[in-house]
C-alpha cells in the first residue's frame, strides 16, 4: 500500500492507496499550521494511523503534497506563506520516514494534483497536461512526455506568479500576476474594490448567479486571465490539454464561458484547439498524486495508470473541489 497526504493551510486530507493507486481509506484533520512543522506532521501522522490500523496490507512509501516551494531532493519547504509557522526549512520526508518506517517523498501540492489527475482522475493516460490549481492562490504544473516536468528549480508551470495581467499587487510582493485576478482571495477582492462589499469568492459566484453584474464581471476576467496563461504556455511547451481544479472552479459555469471566449478569439499558435477539463478528483487529487510519487519511487518499472487508447478513462471518486492553500 501507498499512502498519499495533503498538507493544507486549513485541512490536512490522507488517503490509503493499494498498488493499483486505487483509494481504500481516506481521511482528514485539521491543519495546526500555527504550531510548527513537527505538530502539523503528527497531525497528518495521526490522521494517517486509523487507516493503517483497519486495512490490511504492507505500507511501501509515503508521499507528501505542500503548498509553497518544496526542495524534492531533500524533502524540506522552502518558502511556505505566511499562514504557516515553522514550515520553511522543515525536514518534511526525515519526519515522516522516522515515524512510518519507510520512505517518504515531497512535492509541491499542484504538482501532486496534476499527478493525480493524470494517474486516476480527468486525464487519466495524458501524455501532455497542464495543470492549473484555482484555490487561495494560482498554482500551476506540467504533465509532459508521460511525466511530471518540474524543472531545474522546481517551479515549472508555475502560471500563477507571471507578470501581464494589469498592475495590482500580488500576494508575493510583485504586481500584475496571474494570482491577482483568478485566485480565491483575488475574487474577493476585486468585487470589494467594485462594490465595496467584501465577500468571499463562493459568495461572489453565488451573487454572478443571481445577475450581479459587477460578480459576473470578476468572473469573467478570472477566466480570460487564465485563458491568456494557458495561451502562453502553449506557446511556450505546445500542450494544449489543460485540467483546472481547486475551490475557485466550482464556479465552473462562471469560469468556462469566459475561457472559451478567450481562447477563441486567441487561439494557441499551433492552430491545435485547447481541450479545457475539469478536475474530477476533488479532495483526493493531491494526496492520491503524492501516493503516485511513493510507487513509482518504491516500485521498479512502475508507471502512472494510462488507457489502452492514451485517453481519459475510469475516473476516482467525483466531489467538488475543496478550497485550499493552493499557491
Amino acid at each position: 500500500m501507498f499512502a498519499g497526504v495533503d498538507i493544507g493551510g486549513t485541512t490536512t486530507q490522507v488517503v490509503l492507496c493499494d498498488d493499483d493507486l486505487t483509494v481504500l481509506d481516506r481521511g482528514e484533520t485539521t491543519t495546526p499550521a500555527a504550531s510548527g512543522g513537527q505538530a502539523m506532521v503528527n497531525a497528518a501522522l495521526g490522521a494517517l494511523a486509523p487507516l493503517l490500523r483497519r486495512t490490511p496490507g504492507r505500507l511501501g512509501g509515503a508521499g507528501v503534497g505542500a503548498a509553497g516551494v518544496v526542495d524534492s531532493a531533500a524533502g524540506r519547504i522552502l518558502v511556505a506563506s505566511d499562514s504557516f509557522r515553522g514550515w520553511s526549512g522543515f525536514p518534511v520526508t526525515a519526519a515522516v520516514e522516522d515515524a512510518l518506517g519507510v520512505p517518504a517523498f515531497l512535492d509541491n501540492d499542484v504538482n501532486a494534483f496534476l499527478s493525480g489527475e493524470v494517474s486516476s482522475g480527468a486525464v487519466r493516460g495524458e501524455p501532455d497536461v497542464l495543470g492549473i490549481a484555482l484555490g487561495t492562490g494560482v498554482g500551476g504544473a506540467l504533465w509532459t512526455g508521460g511525466r511530471l516536468f518540474a524543472g531545474p528549480h522546481g517551479a515549472a508551470g508555475e502560471i500563477g506568479h507571471i507578470p501581464g495581467f494589469g498592475d495590482l499587487p500580488c500576494t508575493c510582493g510583485a504586481r500584475g500576476h496571474l494570482e491577482t485576478l483568478a485566485s480565491g482571495r483575488s475574487i474577493s477582492a476585486r468585487y470589494a474594490e467594485r462594490t465595496g462589499r467584501r465577500l468571499t469568492a463562493r459568495e461572489v459566484a453565488d451573487a454572478a448567479g443571481y445577475g450581479d453584474e459587477d460578480a459576473l464581471a470578476v468572473y469573467r476576467a478570472a477566466g480570460a486571465g487564465v485563458a491568456r496563461a494557458v495561451v502562453m504556455t502553449a506557446g511556450l511547451v505546445d500542450i494544449t490539454t489543460v485540467v483546472i481544479g481547486g475551490g475557485v472552479s466550482q464556479a465552473w459555469h462562471l469560469l468556462e464561458p469566459a475561457l472559451r471566449a478567450q481562447l477563441s478569439e486567441e487561439p494557441p499558435v499551433s492552430g491545435h484547439p485547447v481541450r479545457l477539463v475539469r478536475a474530477r478528483l476533488g479532495a483526493d487529487a493531491v494526496p492520491v498524486g503524492a501516493a503516485v510519487r511513493a510507487r513509482l519511487e518504491t516500485t521498479p518499472g512502475a508507471a502512472v495508470p494510462s488507457t489502452s487508447e492514451g485517453r481519459p478513462g475510469r475516473s476516482g471518486p467525483e466531489s467538488s473541489p475543496r478550497v485550499g492553500s493552493r499557491s
